[in-house]
């Protein structure tokens, strides 16, 4: 098991899904977590399952101001980046004003916290990216690029940012709340014939990609990678 003992953890996008996860591992690792993203409301449900000790901030990455300002104040041992909103559709459909809020929140939004980041000398940054990268969908395109982009953004930075070590970790379809405005069978039979066709023979859960998160985090010799966890997507 991982041990995070007195180290200061921040996850970005820490209310909800896979920055949850994450926070509520660190924070069972023994990490002082501190959770940010856009709303008080969803950060103060997080704080009751994660437990005592954690911490929030109300924090939307596409305030750059807002980003440097809070991010300057500290320093972190480990930073996590989970959030996104990233409107989807294929290229001559998604509209121009999506396609840019995409863009915007997932790539801009990470870039803006990475290069205001005060991060410890052997400590890390972990990017949530997406298995998209590797596995195109055509009525995805531009997630596939954007997370495609991220993945090159982090082996760049853990050249410039060392000896802070830098990664990337790339879910498949995870069980997240992003499905649940979908009717509960139609989810279900989504996640089932999903499962049937991935080598794993199961949907993926946030816990799995929380795993990934903290042995990128705890690994000294791992930089500048991008640990898949898809289940086989990539490869089925």
């Amino acid at each position: 098991m991982f041990s995070f003992t007195n180290q200061d953890v921040l996850v970005v996008g820490g209310s909800s899904g896979i920055g949850l996860a994450t926070a509520k591992a660190f924070a069972a690792a023994g990490a002082r977590v501190t959770i940010a993203s856009r709303s008080g409301e969803k950060l103060a449900a997080a704080l009751k399952e994660i437990g005592d000790g954690s911490r929030s901030q109300v924090l939307d990455t596409g305030d750059a101001l807002a980003v440097e300002s809070f991010l300057a104040a500290h320093t972190w041992n480990h930073v996590v980046v989970s959030a996104a909103k990233t409107p989807s559709g294929p290229v001559r459909q998604l509209s121009l004003e999506d396609a840019h809020t995409a863009m915007e929140s997932k790539f801009w939004g990470a870039y803006r916290v990475a290069r205001a980041a005060r991060i410890r000398d052997g400590g890390s940054l972990t990017i949530v990216s997406g298995f998209l990268s590797v596995r195109p969908s055509a009525t995805s395109v531009l997630q596939g690029a954007i997370n495609a982009a991220l993945e090159s953004l982090v082996r760049g930075m853990a050249l410039e940012f060392s000896p802070v070590r830098v990664n990337a970790v790339s879910p498949g379809m995870i069980r997240t709340p992003l499905w649940s405005g979908m009717d509960d069978d139609k989810r279900e039979a989504m996640f089932a014939a999903v499962a049937e066709k991935l080598p794993a023979k199961r949907a993926g859960e946030p816990e799995d990609i929380a795993n990934a998160v903290l042995y990128a985090a705890a690994t000294p010799f791992t930089t500048g990678s991008t640990i898949v966890v898809d289940g086989g997507g990539s490869i089925a």
